[in-house]
């Protein structure tokens, strides 16, 4: 007996999107037939398939993938913002990452993005109590991909985390919609306070790799801040600040630094 699926278009179209990449891989490269069977085609929407990988991802000998498969699946049901901030991360990986070629790339290979939707199942589950089940989420997450983001934090959609190695974020910090960070990125403490200590990093954000933002400070939005930085007063919106400590060298350049990932100071100090 046949089964009419409902069409994808009317329904997710950024799902539909990812399942014919997924299906055009295959043709391309036969090997990774069975992880995207595995990761994408054997689901019937986005909350399933990232539910299953991050299941994958984060099992080991201290909690199975069955556990933690039904653990997303809990979140995604319960929270469907969830699915919703993973699909503007997506778009916003695709748009931002020159390397990024598809919507289903990030999840099958990208550990920014992977790493930013177990994050999001563990603030879920900070926020419904189950702290111990998220630091474990938590930990898990630091460990498979060198990425340590307390569940308390609180984080926007459409986040883009490039190359994703070493990223460090606070309890207390807030980082909001369309935020962009490369590598090594720190939004940290400056002590051993426990009230509010780290960093508010306002929408359209472009943060460069390596740089360190300390303290209960506000990065305006849409502002810039140079690789290697380090950042210990407050930015004001769309400024550029650069050095050790930061200073203002510059207006963004752009109204979408975030977007536009241009990370040249264009002469400015």
């Amino acid at each position: 007996m046949s089964h009419t699926k409902p069409k994808l278009s009317e329904i997710d179209p950024v799902w539909q999107r990812i399942s014919e990449e997924a299906e055009a891989m295959i043709v391309t490269e036969p090997l990774l037939g069975g992880l995207i069977h595995s990761s994408v085609l054997h689901h019937d929407s986005l909350e399933n398939a990232l539910s299953y990988r991050m299941a994958q991802k984060l099992s080991s000998g201290e909690m199975s993938e069955q556990i933690l498969r039904e653990i997303g699946d809990e979140a995604y049901r319960n929270a469907p913002d969830l699915g919703s901030a993973a699909r503007a991360d997506i778009v916003a990986v695709f748009e931002r990452d020159p390397a990024c070629h598809t919507f289903v790339q990030p999840i099958l290979f990208f550990k920014g993005f992977q790493a930013i939707q177990a994050y999001r199942i563990g603030h879920w589950l900070w926020t419904q109590g189950r702290k111990d089940l998220a630091y474990f989420i938590q930990n898990r997450v630091s460990e498979v991909f060198g990425i340590d983001v307390h569940p308390a934090a609180k984080i926007g959609r459409g986040i883009m985390i490039d190359h994703a190695h070493s990223i460090v974020i606070g309890e207390t910090a807030v980082v909001g919609d369309n935020v962009s960070m490369l590598h090594s990125v720190t939004l940290g403490g400056t002590g051993k306070e426990d009230d509010d200590r780290h960093p508010k990093i306002e929408n359209g954000v472009l943060i460069g790799a390596g740089a360190k933002v300390l303290g209960n400070i506000t990065v305006g939005h849409c502002s810039r801040i140079a690789a290697g930085s380090v950042v210990l007063e407050a930015v004001p919106p769309m400024k550029t600040v650069a050095g050790v400590p930061a200073k203002i060298v510059g207006e963004a350049g752009c109204s979408q630094p975030s977007i536009t990932m241009d990370q040249l100071l264009s002469g400015k100090i």
